[in-house]
């Protein structure tokens, strides 16, 4: 539906914004909002990028968690013929490697787009900063990378504390937060708001996965930090299609009070998603184990009838040779 907003002193009205929302929730199928018209091409995309990268990635691991978690505890309970520890080692290792990957990534993206800081912290004309969102950015990568190379340490036999890989990965995301909660200081209302939810996202995810340094392998937490993981992903990608769109359509108005009750209302639909991925995982998952135990059972109820065989026949000749 195109919408032809009404322009009041360069901000759109209370309507149109509110329809301009409705149509921007799920970002794969509606984009709403457009920046401003001074901004240059390479600047929206940088900002929208900024978002869309590290949201990826979220929403990468996530949905790998989302599979990983119940495949873990799946198997222990119906506690399959494979070495499950081996295996799910070597799946940590590679986990941490693709960490160490995508941080490097987002570091390299943060720093050398056309617009941003080329590793310039300070300008040395005049003596000002110099690009501090994408510094920020790249020091919230930079916290997911340690906690990556910590991820593959805990592999060799280094008597690394055991925890140490969950310790990493909380103060990662706890860096994260910290460093998104000083993010939008002064900024319109509906960007501090939109922001805000993001952190409800990432310190939740940390105090779960603190909680797991004490509490190992407990597979509720496991989901639950896995749901907000996902959550985190799409809200990630919600907010650049919120306040940096890549194409064209109507400005969000900041301070209209109905925006911020639509994206609070949309924050929770985009958790019921979350929630309906992770479960929809499991029951997958659930259904891969339970096929593979049943062929698993017929294997060896093959098994042992040919032994069983070969002892009849055994028993046969053994007793013709006695006659």
């Amino acid at each position: 539906m195109h919408l032809r907003p009404q322009l009041l002193d360069g901000r759109v009205t209370s309507r149109a914004s509110q329809q301009a929302g409705a149509g921007a929730c799920f970002f794969p199928f509606a984009v709403a909002g457009a920046a401003s018209a001074s901004q240059g091409f390479w600047s929206a995309m940088a900002n929208f990028k900024g978002h869309a990268l590290p949201g990826s990635f979220f929403l990468m691991f996530g949905l790998w968690w989302s599979v990983k978690y119940p495949l873990k505890y799946l198997s222990r309970r119906v506690k399959t013929n494979c070495r499950p520890s081996l295996f799910y080692q070597r799946l940590e290792l590679i986990e941490g490697l693709i960490k160490i990957i995508c941080s490097l990534i987002g570091i390299l993206a943060e720093q050398f787009v056309p617009d941003g800081p080329h590793m310039r912290l300070v300008n040395g004309e005049d003596h000002s900063w110099v690009k501090l969102m994408n510094w920020q950015h790249s020091t919230m990568y930079l916290f997911f990378g340690l906690s990556g190379i910590l991820d593959v340490l805990t592999y060799f036999p280094l008597n690394i504390p055991v925890g140490m890989d969950r310790l990493s990965m909380a103060l990662a995301l706890f860096a994260e937060g910290f460093l998104f909660y000083f993010h939008v200081h002064n900024r319109p209302e509906l960007d501090q708001h939109i922001h805000t939810l993001l952190l409800i996202a990432i310190f939740g995810g940390a105090f779960i996965i603190f909680l797991e340094v004490f509490i190992r392998d407990h597979v509720v937490l496991e989901l639950f930090c896995t749901s907000l993981l996902i959550l985190q992903g799409t809200w990630f990608w919600q907010i650049g299609f919120v306040l940096f769109p890549p194409s064209g359509g109507p400005e969000w108005k900041q301070t209209d009070h109905n925006n911020i009750m639509f994206i609070t209302m949309c924050f929770c639909w985009h958790y019921l998603i979350a929630l309906i991925v992770t479960a929809i995982n499991y029951y997958l998952v659930y259904c891969f184990v339970k096929r593979r135990r049943w062929n698993n059972s017929e294997m060896n109820v093959e098994i042992r009838k040919l032994n069983s065989d070969k002892d009849a026949k055994a028993a046969l000749l053994a007793g013709s040779e006695e006659e």
